[in-house]
């Protein structure tokens, strides 16, 4: 280096190529003969380089025979990809350089002289002097060499490249560009280059940067790889989709296809007791930390649940959804299944993701149930995977003679007496779940049998079987016997029959505001009639009054007022009469002037009928003379013409407010609030269960671990005596009643005391006589045991 920089009038200045790199960032043009130096250097180590190569100076290992050569490619290739952006027109030609030695040499190359070349052109791709497009290829077949470090160099390139290239806005034609290279990738045989063609597309795909269908209709095609490798790699991917959190760090091993399960968090509880605590125990400020403890806790609790509904929402993305043809998706993969010779293992995988497309898709795969039914034993390997599939698989487009063979297999071999607790439970609750789907597939005489577990010991048999119990309180109540129907919603509900569809003729939950306007309509003529009710009510108050009064005379004047209360009644009898006869008239003529009168008497009319109605049903508990309710039956017989007009008018309502049929945004909205409203109300009238569309039972994922939910596991001795182990914790060491008296630091004892007690002297004397007896008694005896009854006496 000193000798060029001689050349250029620098000797005094010894620089090395890092201060010489800073300096011409800052006066690019005051060194530009460094830099034609600098770069005939990098061509005459790069021929050097390649005429030892050539001439089998390399050895066996690939590691260069002098490795100052290397080393100084190294350093000038690295040197001139920092100075690249400030001399686009003198380094013109060197990415294209550094490309094509990398794309012939790789292979021969010592790994730190490749690192570093490769380190050199992802330099020059980051300040965009290389279009990825051009390099895609080269970094896919560094990734093949079996070089973990360049491997991972170049994976997290690929990735990273092409996830800034689509941050802002997304070039679908470049894109397109990229994906063909990696799709043909994928579709050679050789292993190495497909597998790392499918581990990139399935990170671009997770991470949601190639969110597209070609993306994942191809990573689903992968199952038909000639390379079983690629085929498990593929139902790997598609297994474990829904698992893989979406997060942005790259600290994962690319080479590992599998992906590591996602840590359990802790479900946060809340007993009673914290709640008595926080509210009735401690001081003022005591109480306000642990009430603000418990709104934590219950803000983490809704966050779960919110996480939790969202997991489980069926509006979930799964790469099955965007295969062209589901059908022969399934079809293929399962005739792959039935010829393989792969592990068992495999099988499941292969099996999983059949049943899994079957339930999304609602395809017919008919051979599919009875290639499960030769699996379905109680003591076979996975059986709780190979029924969960079997659930996922089945659907309400299905006919219920193709799966019931599946189904009595089930019954038969899972729940009977002599059937482990454990199978019995996972047995019931499999028939749920089958049922749930297909309902047509139970009869009563099995269902009978089946309930009768609810009176089991075992606390998970007896689950199942009330589980069972309120899905078919929802689905079929006829099917059960009378005390276990409990109080139905629906008492006439059945399972709808294979091939029935409800055809909507108008727009859903219109029905709901209808009645909310009919109800309006109801309040409105409430409060007319509330008013009448007070002018009534008035009189009524009145005529009391005026009935008490009377009843203080004597018994002539309550007969004659009697009387005369029944000639008033006469008399607005012959009125109301008159009243329609007028209307019956009025109706009969003819004319424009005519219907205003007709609709204005009607009015009244209404008006009138609704006020007597209202007085009849809502009058005091007063005695009523004869006379005044029979006047009131008259008046209510003559109009009730009017009563049926106002019926009529109810029937002949429009459906909405418009009379056109026209809804608007806001009658949308309180169709959906109502909607709402009602599905709380039969939640709750159910206590919670609700019988899902078959929509949400295709989309939903069933997962094994529910269908062995409150089943205790069998513990083997390693856990078994971590469990005693963790029992013994606060329990202090085993110590005798001796060795505690011995180490007592608290006094002596009620019995110790006692014996220290000062006698009374006639209790002393007693005690001595007492134990002078004894022992004459005792020297009696000695010496004179009692061996049995003489025979001669």
């Amino acid at each position: 280096m000193a000798d060029s920089l001689s050349a250029s009038g620098r000797s005094s200045e010894k620089l090395s190529l890092q201060s010489l790199q800073s300096k011409m960032k800052i006066d690019p043009e005051g060194y530009e003969t460094e830099l034609g130096l600098v770069y005939n250097q990098f061509k005459s180590a790069l021929d050097l380089f390649q005429q030892q190569a050539a001439l089998s100076f390399a050895s066996s290992s690939g590691v260069c025979a002098d490795p100052t050569i290397y080393k100084d490619l190294s350093d000038r290739a690295t040197f001139l990809s920092h100075v690249t952006p400030f001399y686009p027109k003198q380094l013109a030609e060197f990415p294209a350089q550094l490309a094509e030695f990398l794309k012939s040499s790789a292979r021969t190359l010592p790994s730190g002289l490749r690192c570093h070349v490769t380190q050199a052109l992802i330099l020059l791709i980051n300040r965009d002097m290389v279009d990825i497009s051009e390099t895609l290829a080269l970094f896919m077949e560094l990734q093949t060499l079996g070089d973990r470090t360049l491997r991972n160099l170049a994976f997290t390139h690929v990735v990273h490249s092409i996830r800034r290239m689509n941050k802002k806005h997304k070039n679908e034609a470049k894109n397109r560009a990229l994906q063909n290279i990696l799709f043909s990738l994928l579709q050679q045989d050789d292993e190495a280059r497909a597998k790392r063609a499918l581990i990139t597309l399935c990170e671009l795909h997770r991470r949601k940067v190639w969110f597209d269908d070609r993306t994942a209709n191809s990573i689903c095609m992968a199952c038909f790889h000639s390379s079983s490798r690629i085929m498990i790699a593929a139902l790997s991917f598609l297994l474990d989709y829904e698992k893989i959190e979406d997060n942005d760090n790259d600290d994962s091993d690319a080479s590992s296809g599998e992906d590591d399960p996602n840590p359990r968090t802790a479900q946060v509880v809340i007993s009673k007791e914290s709640i008595y605590k926080a509210h009735n125990k401690g001081t003022v400020a005591s109480k306000k930390k642990k009430k603000a403890k418990l709104q934590r806790a219950i803000r983490s609790m809704k966050r779960q649940q919110r996480l939790s509904s969202e997991n489980n929402n069926s509006n979930y993305y799964s790469p099955f959804n965007h295969l062209k043809d589901a059908q022969g998706f399934a079809e293929r993969l399962f005739s792959r299944l039935q010829t393989c010779n792969e592990r068992f293992e495999v099988k499941m995988m292969m099996l999983k993701v059949i049943a899994r497309t079957v339930g999304l898709h609602r395809l017919i795969l008919l051979n599919f149930y009875p290639f499960l039914q030769k699996y379905v034993q109680p003591h076979q390997r996975d059986i709780t995977n190979l029924l969960a599939a079997a659930v996922q698989a089945c659907h309400d487009l299905v006919p219920p003679d193709a799966v019931e063979p599946l189904f009595k297999q089930i019954v038969n071999q899972f729940v009977h007496d002599h059937s482990r607790p454990e199978a019995i439970a996972i047995g019931l609750n499999v028939i749920r779940e089958i049922c749930l789907r297909i309902p047509l597939l139970m009869n009563e005489d099995l269902l009978q049998d089946l309930v009768l577990y609810k009176k089991s010991h075992e606390k998970a048999v007896s689950i199942a079987a009330r589980s069972l119990i309120t899905l078919f309180r929802e689905v079929c109540p006829s099917l059960l016997i009378k005390k276990d129907r409990g109080r139905p919603i629906d008492p006439k509900a059945r399972p709808k029959a294979y091939g029935e569809v409800n055809i909507v003729s108008s727009v859903p939950g219109v029905e709901l505001l209808e009645e909310l306007n009919d109800d309006d309509d109801d309040d409105e003529d409430k409060e007319d009639s509330d008013d009448v009710d007070d002018l009534a009510s008035r009189g009524s108050d009145d005529d009391s009054e005026n009935e008490e009064m009377v009843s203080a005379s004597d018994e002539g004047d309550q007969i004659y007022s009697d009387d005369a209360e029944s000639e008033d009644g006469d008399v607005q009898d012959g009125s109301v009469d008159e009243d329609g006869d007028d209307a019956v008239d009025n109706d009969s003529g003819g004319g424009e002037g005519g219907d205003e009168d007709e609709d204005q008497e009607e009015n009244d009319e209404d008006s009138y009928a609704r006020a007597i109605i209202n007085k009849v049903n809502k009058s005091t508990a007063r005695k009523r003379k004869f006379s005044d309710f029979d006047g009131q039956l008259l008046a209510a017989d003559t109009s009730l013409r009017a009563l049926k007009k106002m019926t009529e008018e109810k029937l002949k309502k429009p459906p909405s407010d418009s009379t056109d049929g026209i809804l608007s945004n806001e009658d949308f909205q309180r169709i959906k609030e109502l909607t709402a409203k009602k599905d709380a109300r039969i939640a709750l009238n159910r206590q919670g269960f609700k019988v899902p569309s078959s929509d949400d039972l295709s989309a939903k994922r069933v997962d094994p671990a529910t269908l062995e939910v409150h089943v205790r596991a069998r513990l083997n001795k390693e856990e078994r005596l971590a469990l005693v182990r963790a029992g013994r914790e606060d329990r202090e060491s085993y110590k005798s009643r001796i060795a505690v008296k011995q180490k007592k630091t608290g006094g002596q004892s009620n019995r110790q005391k006692e014996h220290k007690k000062q006698m009374p002297l006639a209790a002393k004397r007693a005690k001595v006589a007492r134990s002078r007896q004894e022992k004459k008694k005792k020297q009696s005896l000695s010496g004179k045991q009692f061996r049995g009854k003489k025979a001669w006496k």
